[in-house]
């Protein structure tokens, strides 16, 4: 059964006005947003540590939403949703696609940044048949580089944000270069855009489980991602600290014709600080019968074939 919180009427025109709805997964509500048109394969969102709604990048939801039917959920235990987080990237999964289920959804497309990149890996190589196309942005593969240090990181940059009074995603997610930290403060500003009826924080519990998912998903051995069938779009900046850039580059070689993006003097964010060129790549992916393998480097931004971001990961 699905339920609306905070109804408004008629079809919102941005993500800030999305009313909040309810769905029932297995005897637990999980919280939830759409936008865009009701025809076509939806895009689902798949988020970060420590994020609820209202943590999506509007820019992405709204530029994604133009065209695209996207819903942004809260998992298991997360803001509004109900239950209790679990502790691994595969639990998660699980719900995600017990959410997808519920929806009444047999296909959809794949957004997964950060955590959500591990969860969208692990539906894709789960429930093939359920994803048409997939996007990672600043996210990893099971085992990569770094990614068992995300706790630590994570902590040390709350403290330095508690002192600065800053949000510790202005340290974890952009460059500390002046077009970075423009970067930060504007997609702070933006995530404030929904002044009413906003999600849930994270509890402590919920983030805690996260972290432990995150950790073990860093220690696990890597998982064969040549199974991945699909056509695959891999995005990061240059310099994302909390999921290293080599991951990027990683994925997009052990994933068979991958397109991979990589933004100059960008973090962890690379794609909300360059949202404006990200999001019509996205769409153009999204929308494409097929991608050729490569293409063409745009202004400010590597744009490379899987093969030749294996060339670039071993030198």
């Amino acid at each position: 059964m699905i339920h609306r919180f905070n109804h408004l009427p008629g079809s919102p025109a941005l993500f800030q006005d999305a009313p909040t709805l309810s769905i029932d997964v297995g005897g637990t509500a999980f919280a939830y947003r759409e936008l865009g048109p009701r025809a076509g394969v939806p895009v689902i969102l798949l988020n970060h540590l420590a994020a609820q709604l209202d943590n999506f990048d509007p820019r992405i939801v709204d530029g994604l939403a133009a065209t695209r039917r996207v819903i942004a959920f809260d998992n298991r235990g997360i803001g509004a949703s109900g239950g209790k987080t679990p502790s691994t990237i595969s639990g998660m999964a699980r719900d995600a696609i017990a959410f997808v289920r519920a929806l009444g959804f047999e296909e959809v497309d794949l957004f997964g940044f950060s955590l959500g990149g591990f969860v969208a890996q692990e539906i894709v190589l789960t429930e093939p048949k359920l994803v048409r196309k997939l996007i990672l942005a600043g996210t990893g593969p099971a085992g990569g580089q770094g990614i068992d240090k995300v706790t630590p990181l994570t902590i040390v940059d709350m403290i330095k944000g508690a002192l600065t009074f800053r949000d510790p995603k202005y340290y974890l997610f952009f460059t500390r270069t002046p077009n970075g930290r423009r970067a930060a403060n504007a997609f702070l500003q933006r995530l404030k855009e929904r002044r009413n009826n906003r999600d849930k924080a994270v509890s402590l519990s919920a983030f805690g489980a996260q972290l432990k998912a995150i950790k073990a998903y860093g220690l696990q051995a890597p998982q064969d991602l040549s199974t991945i069938r699909i056509p695959t779009l891999v995005a990061n900046g240059d310099q994302d600290r909390m999921v290293p850039s080599s991951n990027t580059y990683d994925l997009a070689g052990r994933i068979p014709g991958a397109h991979l993006v990589i933004y100059p003097d960008a973090g962890h964010g690379g794609v909300f600080q360059n949202y404006a060129d990200f999001v019509p790549k996205a769409l153009s992916f999204l929308e494409a019968e097929a991608l050729p393998q490569g293409g063409h480097a745009a202004e400010n931004v590597r744009l490379v074939s899987s093969r030749t971001a294996t060339d670039i990961l071993r030198k």
